[in-house]
């Protein structure tokens, strides 16, 4: 059963994946991102709920300037007598230019409306914000829909390989760079508390870094290239 907006995720995730899009989820308040392979890239945005309903037309309203392409996503009913089956709010959609998917009880996806071809771009500064955040993010660390958690974003994956390469006792910002280029910003600006200087040029790790590690054992990796804090 579908119960959570997360579950709608990755069925959306891999009916976009089939249409040649990388998907990654909770991006710049996106409940998901796909771009495509070409240069530059196609931006489709999606947005989920567990019912298709005004709220979820408004959140793809305000995310439609910064994409291509936006698709909304919501849980089948049962009896098949939802949104799904208006007229109205399908002929809302098409006036909008929004893709429709509806997602079953097992995952299957259904196309209800098709998007047109790519629209003009309205705010390209937050397009490109987009884009950057997906291609610096390792992975897909969060699924679309998700709330109540800290979004695992490039800046915060960057700042955990700097804690990784610090559990282990205090070391100077050069041999941290090794790892991550802009060790020596996330360090000095300390975003969330999980650093701490011990002398001139050597950082340490406090209580918080320690806790964050256990948190996110997973994310004890090396990165490049620094995002912007959440």
């Amino acid at each position: 059963m579908l119960s959570l907006e997360t579950a709608l995720y990755l069925p959306v995730k891999r009916f976009l994946e089939e249409l040649g899009f990388t998907v990654k989820g909770e991006i710049g308040g996106c409940d998901l991102v796909g771009l495509s392979t070409s240069d530059p890239p196609v931006v489709v945005i999606g947005e989920l709920k567990l019912a298709f309903n005004l709220e979820l037309i408004l959140q793809a309203v305000g995310r439609a300037p910064a994409g291509d392409e936006v698709w909304i996503a919501a849980k089948m009913s049962v009896r098949g007598k939802g949104r799904e089956s208006d007229a109205r709010y399908r002929n809302l959609c098409r006036r909008l230019g929004f893709g429709m998917l509806g997602v079953t009880d097992r995952g299957q996806v259904e196309v209800l409306v098709k998007p047109p071809t790519a629209t003009p771009r309205r705010e390209p500064k937050t397009r490109s914000r987009l884009v950057a955040e997906h291609q610096r993010r390792q992975g897909d660390p969060v699924l679309g829909g998700s709330t109540r958690a800290p979004i695992m974003t490039a800046y915060r994956q960057q700042a955990l390989a700097c804690a990784s390469a610090l559990a282990d006792g205090p070391r100077r910002v050069s041999e941290l760079r090794e790892r991550c280029p802009d060790a020596g910003k996330i360090l000095l600006n300390n975003v969330y508390g999980w650093f701490e200087r011990t002398e001139r040029g050597i950082y340490g790790l406090t209580e918080a870094g320690h806790a964050a590690l256990k948190r996110w054992p997973q994310q004890r990796v090396g990165l490049a290239g620094v995002a912007s804090p959440p």
